[in-house]
């Protein structure tokens, strides 16, 4: 009996020995994830080169990079997808979709944003105004290599609308987009939100002219220089969208504005609530650089790329202060920023648009190559969205 119990007070000893061990090492990764207390800006690593400017980019189901050719420049394929060992691209999802025509509408005609989700679709948001066609968008089945669906937007379109990036969201089976009121020379004054069923394609236009939809008058300037045509400042509204990994909210916030705003998911899609009521909903969730693409991880850090720094700022979830992740002066104007779930790195591309034509006196000054950069997030990002 003695024994015995000697025996049972080993074992309670080493399981309790064990437990403290293992909280301790959990202790430990835990601590890994955290920001650091003496916040230091990286260097990007080059992940690849291009002929044309990159705008947006996501993912297949195996990890290849997809990405859109910045509709800016007019490029012949609008997306293409590229090999990542090889890093050789080719128009996506063939070259058939990246070609024009005129008996149908079955093709891309000018994308920007492309987001990927678990189901390993890519879905791409076809802007239309390069041709007479409804503006839409396009899912394409990666694992079975089919055209998925096409939802319509048109009916929650205007004239001046430019629907510029979305958030996927398969939790509440939703697409959600913003529209930055910069279309066919619209002055962003029509920002808004459009948002699509995924199961009955119903469309819906939200915050037309809010005043967190607006842009600021916070001109882009850029090595001392206004972003402007004509001589006058190009303001540009809602713009940067993602969600959380529970898709509980939606943050956002005009190109040209100093604010980061939030909303919960719910809200923003409950058709009983008036715009006063949805306006009441919305929070001031942080501040924010002129920004372009923006992303998040799984510890709530938002990732978006800073137009006027050659830079990814991040706003750390623990503060909401704002830090400069990582800067290049190769990284002009970054767009697009975005988790890959195959290595584990965000991905951010460098468009080059503020030396297009239209901005220097009708002469580009983009210069060949186009970088696509990567760096490692703070923790592993959010990898569909």
């Amino acid at each position: 009996m003695k024994q015995s119990i000697i025996a049972l007070v080993s074992i309670m000893l080493l399981f309790i020995s064990c437990k403290s061990t293992n909280e301790k090492e959990m202790k430990s990764e835990i601590s890994k994830t955290e920001v650091p207390k003496v916040f230091t800006t990286q260097v990007p690593e080059v992940f690849a080169t291009t002929d044309q400017a990159v705008g947006n980019i996501t993912y297949t189901h195996t990890g290849e990079l997809v990405y859109s050719h910045h509709p800016f420049f007019a490029p012949e394929n609008r997306v293409m997808i590229m090999n990542t060992v090889t890093k050789e691209s080719t128009p996506f999802p063939n070259k058939k979709w990246n070609t024009p025509r005129e008996n149908d509408d079955q093709y891309l005609s000018n994308v920007l944003g492309v987001r990927n989700d678990k189901n390993g679709v890519v879905w791409m948001i076809d802007m239309a105004q390069r041709n007479a066609i409804k503006p839409k968008i396009v899912g394409w089945n990666t694992k079975t290599n089919q055209l998925e669906k096409i939802y319509y937007i048109d009916e929650a379109t205007v004239k001046t609308s430019q629907p510029n990036d979305m958030v996927v969201d398969t939790k509440h089976g939703v697409f959600i987009i913003a529209d930055e009121g910069i279309g066919n020379g619209g002055d962003g004054s029509t920002a808004a939100f459009i948002t699509v069923d995924m199961k009955t394609g119903e469309t819906r236009r939200l915050l037309e002219g809010h005043r967190t939809t607006l842009p600021e008058n916070t001109p882009t300037i850029i090595n001392g220089k206004h972003l402007a045509v004509n001589g006058t400042d190009l303001l540009v509204g809602n713009d940067g969208i993602t969600s959380d990994k529970d898709f509980e909210w939606i943050y956002y916030g005009p190109l040209n504005g100093t604010k980061i705003y939030r909303i919960k998911t719910i809200d923003l899609l409950n058709q009983d609530l008036t715009e006063a009521e949805l306006d009441r909903k919305i929070e001031t969730y942080s501040e924010k650089p002129n920004n372009g693409g923006m992303s998040m991880d799984m510890a709530g850090n938002i990732y978006l790329t800073a137009l006027e720094t050659n830079s990814v700022s991040v706003v750390l979830s623990k503060d909401k202060s704002v830090k400069t992740m990582v800067q290049d002066e190769k990284m002009v104007w970054p767009d697009g920023v975005s988790y890959n779930n195959a290595d584990g790195y965000m991905y951010v591309s460098a468009a080059q648009v503020n030396r297009g034509a239209v901005f220097n006196n009708g002469k580009s000054t983009a210069t060949k190559p186009f970088y696509i950069f990567r760096f490692k997030p703070i923790t592993a990002g959010v990898p569909f969205r």
